[in-house]
């Protein structure tokens, strides 16, 4: 299973495999071609189908158009055989000769694979990858979730979470105070800085809740505008934990220091389902966007608020396993509708899952690993237009 740092990923939304990864794609490209009279870039299939409503040619003219006349040519019906997010560069002289073609591909996550190569093979840094082998690692060791990520993960772990919770904070702190309506064409305004102030005329219990909403629609709707963020493990999912660990930051002055360690226990929870499952909407459906950022952030949660290394597994496994089933049918292909809204709520029922659990003994009879498989078997028998393709679900509500 490879470092956290490969889950927690910064860049600009809205989505890590129609943004980052073409972003990604495009800055190679145009560094190898800086003296270009022009460039296009043909979009194919699913990146193509949903790349606008994903800010794709945005990303792509962002980093080519400084340096050249750039066209993007969209092609949605027609799939290369490797990958359904396609994309081919060619970049031209001055007379019109066709300097290089190439084909990239945007897996997921914002990896990209070239056209010819295999898919790149992830550094193994951690020799156990199911939640119980660790769970009787803690058992055996005494030691806690992140202190497996601190002795098996990469040494500069830690400043990198680091820069992943700076990230973190200024999402929710930008969409606060940013106003306005949100890109794509479906109308959708923030709702983060009404929520924020509606918070504060509220007693305490509903003013905690509120404030939660409000940080959550804060980074998501970041997210959707295109700004800065970090995949947690998505960018569909990026703000449910933010709005967790920033709402318990501030409220419990709980330290940076514990605010790390809790990301590194969201971090390996996250990056288990990853290995042994999936955390891609497009092959499993939002259960495994939102349904394992709700799992991370419950495990924030009770490690923050002082939970065994089994009540901290049982709060991620009840995150989880009351999102099995959900899904992914995003209205135009944005991730606005009903995304935005399901992180408000992912965020609320992740400290609902740290609170039941925090009333038990950490003893449950469904393990978190259990529910990894029960969710990748869901997501499997799911029908693909519920998976991430805009035409099903809410996506077919006229």
């Amino acid at each position: 299973m490879e470092s956290i740092k490969q889950l927690y990923k910064i860049g600009h939304g809205p989505s890590s495999s129609h943004t980052m990864g073409p972003l990604k794609a495009a800055q190679e490209f145009g560094s190898r071609h800086r003296d270009a009279a022009s460039f296009t870039v043909t979009l194919y299939g699913a990146l193509a189908g949903t790349g606008k409503g994903h800010m794709t040619d945005v990303a792509i003219l962002g980093e080519l158009e400084p340096i050249a006349p750039t066209t993007i040519l969209w092609q949605p019906d027609i799939f290369l055989p490797f990958h359904p997010n396609g994309m081919t560069f060619r970049a031209f002289d001055a007379e019109g000769k066709e300097l290089e073609c190439q084909t990239v591909y945007s897996i997921g996550g914002g990896d990209i694979v070239h056209e010819g190569e295999e898919r790149p093979q992830a550094k193994k840094v951690y020799p156990m990858t199911k939640i119980n082998d660790i769970l009787e690692w803690t058992r055996q060791t005494g030691k806690s979730f992140w202190e497996y990520v601190e002795e098996y993960d990469d040494s500069d772990v830690w400043d990198y979470l680091a820069e992943v919770w700076r990230v973190m904070k200024e999402a929710v702190e930008r969409g606060i105070d940013a106003e306005g309506v949100l890109p794509g064409g479906l109308g959708v305004r923030r709702k983060a800085v009404s929520y924020y102030l509606h918070a504060a005329g509220h007693n305490d219990s509903l003013r905690s809740r509120g404030l939660v909403y409000a940080y959550a629609l804060a980074v998501s709707e970041e997210n959707a505008s295109g700004g800065m963020i970090v995949t947690a493990p998505t960018c569909g999912s990026c703000g449910v934990l933010p709005a967790v660990l920033y709402h318990l930051s501030t409220s419990k002055n709980f330290s940076d220091k514990r605010i790390l360690r809790a990301l590194a226990t969201a971090g390996l929870f996250g990056s288990v389902v990853k290995y042994n499952a999936s955390v891609s909407g497009a092959e499993v459906g939002c259960q495994g966007e939102v349904g394992v950022a709700c799992a991370m952030a419950a495990a924030a949660a009770s490690q923050l608020f002082g939970g065994t290394p089994a009540q901290i597994e049982y709060s991620a496994e009840m995150g989880l396993e009351h999102h099995l089933g959900l899904t992914c049918d995003p209205v135009c292909g944005l991730v606005q509708i009903p995304c935005i809204e399901r992180n408000a709520y992912a965020a609320a029922r992740a400290l609902d899952s740290n609170l039941y659990a925090s009333f038990s003994d950490g003893s449950h009879s469904v393990s978190f690993d259990r529910i990894v498989e029960v969710m990748k078997q869901t997501g499997h028998d799911l029908p693909s237009i519920y998976k991430e393709t805009a035409q099903g679900g809410l996506a077919a509500i006229k």
